[in-house]
Order: structure tokens, then sequence, then C-alpha cells
């Protein structure tokens, strides 16, 4: 049987890519998309949506590391509880709530968006971080200050190594999430692939939804395998075994 299951598979692979083209002609999407008229536009929103996503996360990861590390350092431990309950404020609001509270004081436009999308994404980044950090061996730590290494060498050299693997974890949860959410910044006036989406919806044409939704998954799952190509390339590969 197992000898079968490579042939199988592909035979099943061949008959989802066979219906989606089916479906892609009958709902008019291949002929919306190859439109000359259409397509560069369709190009704009794509570009647009991974602005806000790349300004958004950039921000949001040096947010969110920053604070993981604060909240790891002796001086602030205490106060790590307190820090993660606020800065988790933010995912407990719905994300067009965020949004439109972003709207009322910021306008509309490309800079509420960055800034609500940025606060939907920092939870993750900072709670990886401080776990990831926190469950490094204390066995390892106290090595390191035995060779007399300064602190900063040992979070650099010992404490984000060993925690990168739950960092990148973090970071994938927040980009997916970001991805996703970005879409909504269409109703603030900031663009991107919410426009096909929203319009596909409300004027009733698949073609417009399915324009919008499928460069959408297809980032997010671009965004996944990125995330895994970069623990292969971040995290050195002893440790990668080690963890595993």
């Amino acid at each position: 049987m197992t000898t079968y299951l490579p042939k199988i598979l592909r035979f099943l692979l061949f008959l989802v890519i066979f219906a989606a083209g089916v479906a892609a002609e009958k709902t008019g999407l291949i002929a919306y998309v190859t439109d000359p008229y259409e397509y560069p536009y369709i190009l704009s929103l794509c570009w647009q949506h991974l602005y806000l996503v790349s300004i958004s996360m950039a921000l949001a990861t040096a947010l969110g590391l920053g604070i993981g590390i604060l909240l790891t350092r002796d001086r602030f431990k205490k106060y790590a509880g307190v820090g993660m309950y606020i800065v988790g404020l933010g995912q407990t609001i719905p994300s067009l709530a965020v949004i439109a509270l972003a709207m009322s004081f910021l306008g509309i436009g490309v800079k509420p968006a960055i800034f609500a999308l940025t606060i939907y994404s920092i939870l993750p980044i900072a709670r990886n971080t401080l776990a990831g950090i926190m469950s490094v061996p204390r066995p390892l730590l106290d090595a390191a200050k035995g060779m007399g290494l300064p602190p900063r060498s040992i979070l650099w050299e010992v404490e984000l190594p060993n925690a990168l693997k739950v960092i990148i974890t973090g970071f994938r949860v927040a980009l997916i999430i970001n991805i996703g959410t970005a879409a909504l910044a269409f109703l603030i006036g900031a663009g991107g692939l919410g426009d096909l989406i929203f319009t596909g919806i409300s004027l009733m044409q698949p073609d417009k939804l399915l324009a919008g939704a499928i460069p959408v998954t297809l980032m997010a799952l671009m965004a996944d395998f990125l995330c895994d190509l970069g623990e292969v390339l971040l995290i050195p590969r002893g440790l990668r075994l080690m963890q595993r």
C-alpha cells in the first residue's frame, strides 16, 4: 500500500488543481485577472498589502522583542505579568475595533492602518520572546556567568540563540495574523487586497472576491514557508537537533 501512496497523492493533487482551474474559469476569475486593464490594478493592491504588512511587522518585531527582552531582565521580571497583560490588550479587542479606534485619532489612510496592525501583532512576538528566554536552562546561564561573560554578551550569545526557535514561532503567528487582518485596512482608506474582497462581497462578484482572497492566502502560505526557512538559516544545526 505504501508503494501506491505517492501515486495516489499525486493523482489527488492533480484532481484538486483541475477542479480549481474549472472553478476559476466558471467564476470568471481567469478572465478578470488576465484583463489588461485589471491586472495592473490587482498588482498595485498586492504591493499596498505587502507594504502595510512589512512596515507594521517591522515595528511590531522591534517592539515585541524589546518588551520581551526587557521583561526578562532581573530588574523588571516582577512586572512581566502586568507587562504582558498591557501588551495583550491589543488582541483582546476585535481587529476591526482596533482599526476603528486608530482611525478616530489618526484619521484615515495608511498611518492608522499601520498603527492598528502593529498593535495587533506585538503580543505573539513579545510573549514568545519572554517564554523563550525564560526557558533557557539555568545551568547554561550559570556556566556563561562562570566564564566571566557580561550580561549583554550572555543575552546575545546564550539566551537569544537558545530562544530563537520559540521567538520565530511567535513571529510566524503574528505575521499570518497580520496578513489576514491587513485586508480590513481597506475600510479606512489604506488600500490593500481588502479592496477586491469587500467590493466582490458587496457587488456579489465572485471573480473580484477570489482575486483578492487567493493572493492573501498565498501570502500567508509563503510567509509560513519563509519562517520555516528562517529557522534553518538562523538557528545553528546543533541547537535545532537539541530542541527537537
